[in-house]
């Protein structure tokens, strides 16, 4: 096989190669190759777009450039509608006193090239980092970014571009010229020793790996992949043109390009070469076919069995060995976590299908499952876990099965066959409080007394893991679309994945702050101190949001520079939050529950978490309010009997518009009952 494998590749590449260039056309700058349609020169090329100068100041060292599009070099060209080309870093460098250089170089407009969304992303690096893309995309301007922060070089990991050190963010289509910002929180001074300066750049995914030696320096250009496509029509449109029509290979087609106007060429199943010249694609032979067959039945077993030692070492790499040994020794406080075969949860989710997700967040896509012994279930597919740390990370899996409370997402298993740990859930399907109290989807109005029953309740959870969990755990990410809900609108609290354990009475000073904005905690954003009080302070949000129905990070309803906090202590303090809270849940009834709810929120939002109330606290004020709810409930409906049994049965108009209708001036005291419709 091995002397037919050699005379058969031989014949291929002989075959292949002679059909990549128009006669007479020089086949390659430096060691570039340039198949056409490109060509070094306008007579050796389809059109304009497509000339390629060979750029031989240094005649041992020759140089492709897209002609009339900048000086970068060509590093290589393919026939599936790709070229490679170096692009400049845009960096931002500061001196330890403070004194920045700048150097955000812009693209130049390439018309029929775009820059490729599906092979290059844009990423930024650094520890005190900013960045922003925008440029023009489908005609019209675009703009996206990443923030990338860190407080020291041992926090930052070679190869993870999460966000500490360095992050990452998509491009869009038709992308074809673009501009870079960097900004700089604090000028670099908290880092400068490790960090100087940030860099931005759009670069290969395939190329990029990132380093801890970025943090110091980088080089000043990168590759870039750029699509390309011929003409500006679509393959039916170019088609009826038979003069310029560019896949004239009879053993060709035409495919529609996938980034922008034009289309594209491809030999046939079994030929190879290129298919913008006549007699361009090559058959391949029947010998080739056969040995290609072989070669993918050997690829395939290869394939299966790479599959199954990569399943084996993400389990060794995840800690799934750790867990394993503590379950067969029989470890009580573990022994309830099952761990799931990758296979299993395949199955259970249709291989991850799109229409299984049921949840996106900062930290991973939740899928609905449903396994084999009939349970639904939610599959939480994580985005990165610091592996560092497996033993810790086996520890929090330990916590989170120990976690039992009715109204904790219940936690069942994991599963460590994958790059990152899958995460297994009991499935909640009421959705989540932010569906029902900003009316995602049309969901109908919560009413006041299923709100502060989801508010004790969420309250419950939080004085639980505080106080009554050893060691105390805090949530670091409570907010509305972390509360699920269940039938009965009893509140499920998710998401564990910021959490963190501390140790009794023990404040922990973070590397990286972590939660979402809106929610987070002002003291442990300014000083990276993480406490119980930073929950109270996200609970105290939730409470405002469960009280006005407003989003704590929509800022369109407020002035400029004011927040939903701000602006409802603002009311607050000046006796006129009616103008803030939800009309629909207001009424003269619970004009003082009301207004109890919302001095617990004040408290719960200072801005120095030693003014803040503990959870516990919180959870007690809000069950005895509760309690006192219901205690009204059961009165009124023991009245109402009474009432009934005393007077029979009375007409509807003698009594149904004898209820008075109220306003509200600002405080409980402020419910003023207005005999609208003539009084009793």
């Amino acid at each position: 096989m091995i002397p037919i494998l050699a005379i058969s590749t031989l014949f291929l590449a002989i075959t292949v190669e002679c059909q990549v260039i128009r006669p007479d056309c020089q086949e390659k700058c430096g060691s570039v190759a340039i198949p056409y349609p490109f060509g070094i020169g306008k007579n050796c090329a389809l059109d304009d777009n497509f000339v390629i100068i060979c750029n031989d100041v240094d005649p041992d060292r020759p140089k492709p450039v897209l002609g009339g599009h900048g000086s970068l070099d060509i590093i290589d060209i393919s026939l599936n509608g790709t070229l490679r080309k170096y692009t400049y870093v845009a960096s931002d460098c500061y001196t330890r006193g403070g004194k920045s250089d700048h150097s955000n170089p812009a693209s130049s407009g390439l018309h029929k090239f775009f820059y490729s969304a599906t092979r290059n992303k844009f990423t930024a690096v650094g520890c005190d980092t900013d960045a922003r893309l925008t440029g023009s995309a489908r005609h019209q301007r675009y703009s996206s970014g990443c923030m990338s922060i860190c407080y020291n070089k041992s926090s930052v990991t070679d190869g993870s571009c999460s966000g500490i050190g360095c992050c990452q963010s998509s491009i869009p289509k038709q992308l074809s010229r673009f501009n870079v910002e960097l900004q700089s929180y604090d000028g670099h001074a908290q880092v400068w020793d490790f960090n100087p300066c940030s860099y931005a750049l759009i670069v290969d995914a395939n190329y990029f790996y990132f380093s801890t030696k970025f943090l110091q320096n980088m080089s000043h250009t990168v590759p870039t992949v750029l699509d390309w496509a011929i003409g500006y029509q679509n393959c039916t449109e170019a088609k009826k043109n038979t003069t310029s029509y560019a896949c004239i290979d009879h053993n060709s087609y035409c495919q529609d390009s996938d980034n922008g106007p034009g289309y594209r060429c491809f030999c046939r199943s079994g030929y190879k070469g290129n298919p913008y010249i006549n007699g361009g694609c090559a058959g391949i032979g029947i010998l080739l076919i056969l040995l290609a067959a072989g070669c993918c039945l050997l690829q395939s077993y290869r394939r299966k069995q790479m599959h199954i030692r990569r399943k084996e070492n993400f389990f060794k790499q995840n800690g799934g060995t750790i867990l394993q040994d503590r379950i067969d020794r029989s470890d009580s406080s573990i022994n309830t976590v099952k761990i799931f075969k990758i296979k299993e949860l395949e199955v259970a989710t249709d291989n991850f299908n799109e229409r299984r997700i049921c949840g996106e967040g900062g930290f991973g896509t939740v899928y609905k499952g449903h396994l084999s012994d009939g349970n639904v279930v939610a599959i939480k597919k994580s985005k990165a876990v610091d592996m560092r740390q497996k033993e810790q990370f086996i520890n929090e899996i330990k916590v989170l099965s120990q976690i039992k409370h009715q109204n904790v997402v219940r936690f069942l298993g994991c599963c460590f066959e994958t790059p990152e740990p899958l995460l297994v859930y009991e499935f909640i399907p009421n959705g989540t409080l932010s569906d029902h109290i900003h009316n995602n989807g049309n969901i109908p109005r919560m009413s006041w007394s299923t709100r502060l029953n989801i508010a004790a309740e969420t309250a419950g959870v939080l004085a639980y893991l505080h106080s009554e969990h050893s060691p105390p755990i805090i949530h670091r990410d409570i907010k509305p679309t972390n509360i699920l809900l269940d039938d009965n609108y009893s509140s499920k609290v998710s998401d564990f994945g910021c959490s963190r354990l501390i140790s009794k009475n023990e404040n922990e000073m973070c590397t990286m702050v972590r939660g979402t904005l809106g929610y987070l905690d002002p003291e442990y954003l300014q000083t990276g101190q993480l406490t119980e009080k930073s929950d109270v302070y996200s609970f105290g949000v939730v409470l405002i949001e469960l009280l006005t129905a407003l989003k704590a990070a929509s800022f369109e309803r407020f002035d400029e520079g004011w927040t939903l906090v701000n602006y409802f202590l603002s009311l607050m303090n000046d006796n006129s939050v009616l103008e803030i809270l939800d009309k629909g849940i207001v009424n003269e009834d619970n004009a003082k529950e009301i207004m109890e709810v919302a001095n617990i929120a004040k408290a719960c939002v200072a801005v120095k978490g030693e003014e803040r109330p503990r959870m516990n606290e919180v959870a007690r004020q809000l069950q005895g309010l509760l309690t006192m709810l219901k205690h009204k409930w059961a009165t009124e409906n023991l009245n109402m009997e009474e009432t009934e049994y005393l007077l029979g049965d009375v007409p509807a108009d003698h009594c149904g518009s004898s209820i008075p209708t109220s306003v509200y001036s600002g405080t409980a005291e402020g419910f003023m009952a207005l005999n609208i419709d003539g009084g009793r």
